[in-house]
């Protein structure tokens, strides 16, 4: 399933194991779990199967968020085989960074295999399935996050699944705000995108274009 720009629903695919194999000359696959995002359930199993077929079929790391609020929910992706945890509204709470959550989760998940998100909708920081608007800028809490994580996942909501090309200029402001690795998303629909984004010591994570056979 892909949503476009956090609401429409959109590209509804029932064999998953079809698209590991098609994406299987990938490093990384990128997997959000919309379900637990939106805490209407969870793909747990589904989500240990990929690992499974992933390990055995494909030299293949999958980076996995969705409803990850909870330290023991984060080491229980790891025990299936999960390579990274994307923390994305729990490193929140109540308008403000949620140190004491991303403390605790450090202690017991190595930094390495965490990713926190940063997606952002009309220049504000959004949680709970893009549903929720924090009162600041990605740029204005992302150093003071970062000795949390290995890497961003940085979304452009707006343009989240729309093929209406990444918005660089933004990528670059976010480049300038910390020295960690980033993964950028939204919008993205060539492969001159991915170039500049590579440019800017960032990596792509590319849905729809791939979906629709669209990347030019």
């Amino acid at each position: 399933m892909q949503l476009v720009r956090g609401r429409k629903r959109e590209l509804a695919v029932a064999d998953v194991f079809g698209l590991l194999e098609k994406f299987g000359r990938y490093k990384w696959l990128h997997l959000i779990d919309l379900d637990a995002a939106m805490g209407q359930g969870s793909n747990g199993k589904l989500i240990r199967e990929l690992c499974k077929s992933a390990r055995q079929n494909h030299n293949v790391k999958l980076r996995v968020g969705g409803g990850v609020r909870t330290v023991s929910r984060a080491r229980d992706l790891l025990a299936l085989g999960v390579s990274q945890v994307i923390i994305g509204s729990a490193a929140f709470r109540d308008g403000k960074m949620n140190l004491r959550f991303l403390r605790r989760l450090c202690a017991k998940v190595p930094r390495k295999r965490i990713v926190i998100a940063l997606d952002t909708a009309n220049g504000r920081v959004t949680t709970h399935g893009w549903l929720r608007q924090l009162p600041f800028r990605p740029e204005q809490v992302i150093e003071q996050l970062s000795p949390f994580c290995s890497a961003f996942l940085c979304t452009d909501v707006d343009r989240e699944g729309t093929m209406t090309g990444a918005n660089l200029p933004w990528f670059r402001s976010l480049r300038t705000a910390t020295h960690h690795p980033i993964i950028a998303a939204g919008g993205i629909r060539s492969r001159r995108e991915i170039l500049a984004l590579e440019k800017l010591g960032m990596d792509a994570a590319v849905g729809m274009a791939v979906y629709k056979h669209r990347l030019r």
